[in-house]
């Protein structure tokens, strides 16, 4: 057929075709006697999948490379492309969610009683600002792609050099046991009790205090200062006391049979296959296509997909509870306040929230950290202090309460904490 049969068959302007053509999407052959050009049935419906493709607003050199990933078969490469296109789409949908909410509260604000003080508009205004800029300028520094292929082999090479430390001498005061057997309970006699019991409970910024809630050995002796600070004569790693870590969130979490779970910047899926193994259905996201396909390899019945802490690419209340493993602390101060409010929104209204990273108890010992890092000339630590954002488990903890949960944690090491928090609903 000829170029206006095509475009009327597909209902797009023969301009639109020409332009695919000009872009190298199409190439339809001419005829030898007067050059015009020949449309054939493939030809019809790779323009068909050209225009679904750009329907869903992917970029032309998206396209570009999806359809040779069609024209060689290669179904997996091609779902990437959707699902990164798709998490284009959410990051746009929660930035013009948080438009409306401000909108909403200028509003709210205009209909209050009273003279109206401009300045708390321009406020609102600034954080609006600041909050989508923190969002859009997060960037994988690190290049995990590159790592994936020897991400196993490195965290089990630190974990493997150490003992076991402290964790299984931690104690939790009695009022967060008492909030940890109310969610083994809840794992057991099913959601009805949850709330309300959770609610009688510590319910105070007290509640996550580290000198008052969690407690240390007495017996490490010389010891106990290494590893209240976290600078000593040993390597430093971020991966030290991986599995412990990842152990103790599996059982916090403790998923009944078919909870739906997700797992935010997932690696290669360690986190998330323990939870599988528990009898959860898991799901796992990453910006980082080879660290998926390694998680895809390893954990085939786990649906994996591109994905970030700042736009995750699901509807609200899609999942019983969120963790998270080593991969918080990539995030700013600002941006870890909107991956917060992801995880709230992708849970359902008793899902809770499980993190396990590197964290410094407060601003004063992450700031007796850095010197005695540097008064040791432990460069490595400090660069890494210097790349990364390792929250302050109070600020954490405080954020998590605001947002309507009670918090309990513990510590592995000098730095490395798992965090849950739990609704109080």
């Amino acid at each position: 057929m000829n170029i206006k049969d095509a475009a009327d068959r597909l209902g797009i302007s023969a301009r639109a075709i020409r332009f695919y053509e000009e872009k190298g999407l199409i190439s339809p052959v001419k005829q030898t006697n007067n050059g015009y050009r020949t449309y054939t049935e493939n030809d019809i419906w790779r323009l068909q999948t050209i225009a679904a493709l750009r329907e869903i607003g992917m970029s032309l050199q998206d396209i570009t490379q999806a359809l040779g990933e069609i024209d060689q078969g290669n179904q997996q490469r091609l779902e990437e492309y959707l699902e990164l296109q798709q998490a284009v789409m959410y990051a746009q949908w929660v930035e013009l969610k948080r438009m409306l909410d401000t909108t909403q509260r200028m509003i709210d604000l205009n209909r209050q009683d009273g003279p109206l003080d401009v300045s708390h508009l321009h406020d609102l205004a600034d954080s609006a600002r600041r909050l989508r800029e923190a969002r859009q300028n997060w960037h994988d520094r690190w290049n995990y792609d590159t790592q994936a292929a020897i991400h196993d082999q490195r965290v089990q090479a630190a974990n493997s050099r150490l003992p076991r430390q402290i964790a299984s001498n931690v104690s939790i005061d009695s009022g967060l046991v008492a909030m940890q057997a109310t969610v083994e309970s809840d794992r057991e006699d099913g959601p009805d009790h949850y709330g309300d019991e959770v609610r009688s409970q510590q319910n105070s910024r007290t509640a996550h205090r580290l000198n008052s809630d969690t407690t240390y050995p007495e017996n490490v002796g010389s010891r106990s200062e290494e590893l209240e600070v976290g600078v000593g004569a040993r390597p430093f790693n971020i991966y030290d006391n991986y599995d412990e870590a990842l152990e103790q969130t599996a059982s916090w979490i403790s998923p009944a049979p078919g909870e739906k779970g997700l797992d935010i910047g997932t690696g290669t899926g360690n986190l998330a296959g323990k939870l599988l193994e528990r009898g959860a259905a898991m799901t796992a996201i990453d910006q980082s296509r080879e660290m998926l396909r390694t998680c895809r390899t390893k954990y085939p019945e786990m649906h994996v997909k591109l994905g970030n802490f700042l736009a995750l690419p699901f509807a609200d209340q899609s999942f019983d509870f969120v963790v998270s493993s080593f991969a918080f602390h990539h995030l700013s101060p600002d941006q870890q306040q909107l991956a917060l409010q992801e995880m709230q929104r992708v849970l359902t209204a008793r899902g809770r929230i499980c993190l396990t990273d590197l964290m410094f108890a407060d601003a004063a010992h992450r700031q007796t950290y850095i010197q005695q890092a540097e008064a040791a000339g432990h460069e490595e630590q400090l660069q890494t202090i210097k790349e990364r954002h390792f929250p302050l488990l109070d600020g954490l903890c405080g954020s998590l309460e605001d947002l309507g949960y009670v918090t309990k944690h513990i510590r592995h090491n000098a730095l490395l904490h798992t965090v849950l928090a739990v609704p109080l609903r």
